[in-house]
């Protein structure tokens, strides 16, 4: 299948429009980078053809000029909030993200800590990042924001947080995760330059919602489903098409704040520079749009792969009613059932005929292959071992790793590690293939085939470990999951 999304035109048209932008304001231009900076997967999966990686080969296009200013809301390090697609708190991923950006030769010395009121993990994490040689800044609350203009743009306001010192032309405000404060810290760097006479803008860098697609366009509705806990809806921007006359897709945020937004900037800079929260964007993605038909079944998948992710998490505690209820009328609005995924029938046949939790995988191949839980190994890991099998064209009844392989394992975890459980998990299989591969030729056979299993769907029966979890996330798994735990066990229940 030819790929729906033409990268390359992508890359062209977005460095040539990121350039207008800076050329717009002359000095400085402060870019709002909204979602991941690495790994979107999330586009990749709903604009077949979007390299994952695309904001990186941008800001490569901007290297001499270009740096990355990070910041992090100081409650987010007090709360130790989790980036979940990763797993690690949000303090942990801007370390990680900064030694990713140094690593390809890019520029990032800064990290603004906003949101600040003295949250004692905060100054911890202040001490570590100065003691390692990134310059640290404290960005505070300011009372009204950003509704009380008079005070917002002042020396009570932005004048109290402290400036960033940056040296080059373009400098890209990222952040772990949303919420961070990346556009006040845009404001405020933009406030502080102008007082020292230096001319710098704003623009903003979202992928999504696609303004140029339709409101209920399926890329569009995937955008509200991925968001579904933060509430953003997508509207028709009200004010660009007062000014135009076009109909353009924003999301509700930047449409609610975009008033008061717009007013700080002219008090900053002392004119009208946009008219709508479209005109702050710089978002081509929708011109580099090749097949819409192909575009439209991707995003309606993903559409249900939320729709499993938040009625998991709505049994773990992890997101309301309201949240759910979202999700369920997005579903609606697509005119999707949970059962258009292909990988969810076989799974539920597979745990029905075995009375066991069980897995299914539709691989790149056409073949849907399944698996279940046994005495031995979690329904992953036989899932995994199965479509390994299939890929290699070995016979299901052969055994790719010997028992002697796996008992001393299984003692292990019994003996040493007390479990009452032992069963082996998809990591723990996997190893095992690996060693069995120095001198199971099968077997050898079978873990060179396991990078096709990138970007396969599968369909757990109940929730996976987080072992399990991690492994099929690494391995590339578009993984869906039934709202069902492994067990009563409230401690190992999943």
């Amino acid at each position: 299948m030819q790929p729906a999304f033409n990268n390359e035109l992508y890359i062209e048209k977005q460095t040539k429009h990121i350039r207008e932008r800076i050329g717009l304001f002359g000095d400085k231009l402060y870019l709002e980078f909204g979602g991941k900076i690495f790994d979107d997967y999330h586009a990749a999966r709903v604009l077949p053809g979007f390299a994952p990686d695309n904001k990186i080969k941008l800001l490569l296009e901007f290297k001499e000029i270009c740096e990355i200013l990070f910041c992090i809301n100081a409650a987010d390090i007090e709360k130790n909030k989790i980036r979940a697609d990763l797993g690690i708190t949000y303090d942990l991923e801007v370390l990680r993200l900064i030694d990713s950006i140094r690593g390809l030769g890019l520029l990032v010395n800064n990290v603004v800590i906003t949101q600040y009121s003295g949250q004692q993990a905060a100054d911890m994490f202040r001490s570590k990042l100065e003691k390692r040689g990134i310059h640290t800044y404290l960005h505070y609350p300011i009372p009204g924001y950003p509704g009380n203009v008079d005070l917002v743009v002042s020396d009570e306001g932005y004048g109290k947080n402290e400036f960033v010192e940056t040296t080059r032309q373009l400098v890209v405000v990222t952040a772990p995760g949303p919420c961070s404060g990346k556009m006040a810290t845009c404001l405020s760097q933009l406030y502080h330059e102008h007082q020292r006479g230096v001319q710098a803008g704003y623009a903003k860098f979202e992928t999504f919602p696609i303004w140029n697609l339709p409101l209920k366009h399926p890329v569009n509705l995937a955008y509200e489903a991925a968001t579904a806990d933060l509430k953003d809806v997508n509207m028709i921007d009200p004010y660009h098409l007062e000014a135009y006359n076009i109909r353009t897709v924003n999301y509700n945020r930047d449409i609610e704040v975009f008033p008061v937004v717009k007013t700080i900037l002219k008090r900053i800079l002392g004119k009208n520079v946009y008219l709508s929260p479209t005109d702050m964007g710089v978002n081509m993605a929708g011109y580099a749009i090749e097949d819409d038909q192909q575009v439209r079944a991707a995003a309606n998948e993903e559409i249900i792969r939320r729709y499993f992710k938040i009625r998991c998490d709505f049994i773990q505690g992890l997101v309301d009613a309201e949240t759910v209820e979202k999700i369920e009328l997005i579903m609606n609005e697509a005119d999707l059932k949970p059962s258009d995924r292909k990988v969810v029938q076989p799974a539920l046949e597979k745990a029905r005929l075995k009375n066991a939790p069980a897995m299914a995988m539709h691989l790149r191949t056409g073949e849907i292959v399944t698996g279940r839980s046994t005495n031995l190994m979690t329904a992953a890991a036989s899932c995994t071992l199965n479509a390994l099998k299939v890929l290699s064209g070995l016979d299901d009844a052969m055994l790719l790793i010997a028992p002697v392989v796996l008992e001393p394992i299984l003692r292990l975890k019994k003996d040493i590690y007390g479990s009452d459980k032992p069963l082996l998990s998809l990591e723990e299989v996997l190893i095992s293939l690996s060693i069995s591969a120095v001198t199971n030729t099968m077997a050898d056979i079978a873990l060179k085939n396991l990078d096709r299993l990138s970007g396969c769907e599968a369909h757990s029966t109940v929730i996976l470990s987080p072992g399990d979890d991690i492994v099929c996330k690494k391995l590339g798994y578009n993984l869906t999951c039934e709202p069902a735990f492994a067990s009563n066990d409230l401690y190992d229940g999943k």
